[in-house]
């Protein structure tokens, strides 16, 4: 599989990324030979970065992937992330430290190549969030003291909350990675879309990030699996998935999902979720795309997707048509 540079750093990643998340389940609740078959298949055909976090099943994922993994890891690019309570907030420096030495610990390594922030950015004060002025204030410099001790090479953060203020994150040059929404029901993160478009406007978040050698990760591409074009949820996923940047909820999200089947009837793709790989891996503003899976089938078929290359100019132009029908 077709590698690329992430952003300034000196990481390679292959096309496609490995999610540890509960939406898709496996390195959640998925039995432990199928985990590891899927790591080894994935390593074997090529993908090399492998994205967890330690509320991926209550650490679970971690521990997973750590055993999975086993001793081999040349080659292999590990990223975790760390989301602040309330109260952690009041001694970040301590939480940070406290929490990614858990996360070594489960993984089986000495260190991460990318430490992401998992915190929701606004003024909210709601539980998992946190404020622009915590993040520069705060979290900044317990991240560079993270990254001086060796424990992460690369500092990182999910682009999630006020478009201006993630803006501003990548404007301090200080995150090398950001894990960026875009799909084809959230495209404003890497093109403009129209004032009543549903959903979050990311005001070309992705090409900020390339302007400022910041690797990205497109997340939730397929829309927490709404672009299956079906509501039914896999055993091992998340029963209950909230849109993020998208619809109302989840069935409205499927709903408009099924608007893209004309483009699979003029054969552009084969399936809904294989044309929402190939949207994804087109822009090329995007380092890597991640995508979270139930059982090693949809990860061959991920991988299949993404060797098959962008879509074409036609397809993209059909897409957009039926984009600019969506309204809030």
């Amino acid at each position: 599989m077709k590698r690329k540079q992430f952003g300034q750093t000196s990481l390679e990643v292959s096309i496609l990324t490995f999610g540890c998340g509960a939406v898709g389940g496996l390195m959640t609740k998925g039995r432990p030979g199928d985990q590891d078959r899927a790591v080894a298949w994935a390593r074997d055909n090529g993908i090399n970065h492998f994205d967890t976090a330690p509320s991926y099943g209550d650490t679970v994922s971690e521990t997973n992937l750590g055993r999975a993994l086993g001793s081999n890891r040349e080659g292999i690019v590990v990223s975790t992330k760390v989301g602040f309570t309330q109260d952690e907030l009041e001694d970040i420096d301590t939480a940070a430290q406290d929490s990614l030495n858990a996360s070594l610990r489960r993984l089986q390594q000495d260190h991460v190549d990318i430490f992401q922030l998992h915190n929701t950015v606004d003024l909210s004060g709601q539980e998992g969030t946190i404020t622009l002025n915590q993040v520069v204030n705060d979290v900044l410099p317990a991240f560079m003291k993270i990254r001086e001790q060796g424990k992460a090479k690369y500092l990182g953060f999910t682009a999630k909350g006020n478009t201006d203020f993630l803006h501003k994150m990548v404007e301090t040059q200080e995150f090398h990675g950001s894990q960026v929404f875009y799909n084809l029901l959230v495209p404003s993160a890497g093109e403009p879309i129209h004032k009543s478009f549903p959903g979050q406007d990311y005001l070309n978040l992705l090409t900020r990030c390339s302007d400022h050698g910041v690797g990205t990760v497109g997340v939730r591409i397929l829309a927490g699996g709404a672009l299956s074009g079906t509501e039914r949820r896999h055993p091992l996923g998340m029963s209950d998935v909230a849109p993020i940047g998208s619809g109302a909820d989840y069935k409205s999200d499927v709903k408009r999902s099924l608007l893209f089947n004309s483009v699979i009837e003029n054969q552009y793709a084969e399936s809904l979720t294989e044309l929402a790989v190939r949207y994804a891996i087109t822009k090329d503003t995007i380092s890597t795309i991640e995508v979270g899976i139930a059982n090693i089938d949809e990860l061959q078929s991920a991988t299949n997707a993404v060797n098959k290359g962008p879509l074409d100019t036609e397809a993209l132009a059909q897409i957009k048509t039926i984009q600019n029908t969506f309204n809030s």
